[in-house]
């Protein structure tokens, strides 16, 4: 739904969608991607495939920490570590099973993620603006390649991160620091949230919490004839949280967000029980070392954009 909201928004042109491994494998989600734009009528937008695996983490090795730190609610596409983490059934890497939306035709473009971002904001210098909805390795292995990537852009944001959120939720109310983007490539969101971007928008679990999806709003997108309001009726079947959605909506229309903090924040590298857990400082107590600062979002005005999100669901592509 993030994706179809930056589709649909006239506000923004996008250039393509990136696609990495994290809720599941990044073959999958090339295939739901290719899927979804064929069904909204965006085959405009091309799709390019990415990292696969993080840059360090194992699947095998989030196996071992679980035996010995526990274990979290979500694993995302090694959702065979922990149980009931996914309706999907467990599958291997490469494996694409059939989509219920049926199998695409169209084809992601033959080039990587890394560099087709490279190339896209050397040919619109400091008019990108990265939206990172998933984990950073793509944008990390960008920023391996040619250093000078994040300052060429107009920002990024990112949905990640989780400081003190307010909720029962078992995912994070023992391990409020945890949160699945960050952890699943712990290595790539500490390069990422070191480099020299102009601008870091950072929406985190804190304010995700706060933004549901909900039966009521899939059945008042259902009533649109559009062909992404129609898609989403047909295949949305998951009622939680507009984390990826609020991120997408706040670009479009910062006055969402209500209040924010400028943060300097990383990742905790220490493998352990607490790896891949969000640190932040203040300017009164951040390291000596370089960092960016960061703007955290910590409250929005939920009506406006629970109305901006639902509009744009139903409408029809200013694009088209």
């Amino acid at each position: 739904m993030a994706m179809i909201e930056l589709l649909q928004s006239p506000m923004v042109r996008v250039l393509g969608i990136t696609m990495v491994s994290g809720n599941a494998w990044e073959p999958e989600e090339v295939a739901h991607t290719l899927r979804m734009l064929e069904l909204i009528h965006r085959t405009d937008v091309p799709v390019v495939a990415g990292a696969v695996f993080p840059l360090l983490q194992t699947e095998a090795e989030a196996k071992e920490d679980r035996v010995r730190d526990g274990s979290f609610p979500w694993y995302g596409a090694w959702g065979d570590l922990a149980k009931h983490t996914s309706a999907q059934s467990y599958h291997a890497p490469f494996v694409v099973p059939l989509l219920p939306e049926g199998n695409p035709t169209t084809k992601p473009l033959d080039e990587d993620a890394a560099h087709f971002l490279i190339r896209e904001v050397r040919a619109h210098p400091h008019q990108v603006t990265i939206y990172a909805a998933g984990p950073l390795t793509n944008i990390a292995l960008a920023l391996s390649i040619n250093p000078d990537f994040a300052e060429l852009t107009q920002g990024i944001v990112i949905m990640g991160g989780a400081l003190s959120p307010v909720t029962d939720d078992p995912e994070f109310a023992t391990h409020p620091r945890h949160e699945f983007n960050f952890w699943f490539d712990p290595e790539a969101a500490h390069i990422v949230l070191r480099a020299d971007w102009p601008r870091i928008d950072l929406t985190t679990v804190d304010i995700s919490v706060k933004a549901r999806f909900t039966r009521e709003m899939l059945a008042d997108i259902a009533q649109s004839p559009s062909p992404s309001a129609q898609y989403l009726a047909k295949y949305t079947g998951e009622f939680y949280y507009l984390w990826d959605e609020l991120a997408a909506a706040a670009l479009l229309d910062p006055r969402i967000i209500t209040k924010e903090r400028e943060l300097y924040v990383d990742v905790d590298l220490n493998r352990g029980p607490n790896y891949g857990d969000t640190l932040t400082w203040t300017k009164d107590d951040k390291p000596e070392r370089p960092l960016p600062i960061v703007h955290v979002q910590e409250d929005l005005d939920t009506s406006r954009f629970y109305k901006l999100f639902l509009q744009l669901m139903r409408a029809e592509s200013p694009h088209v």
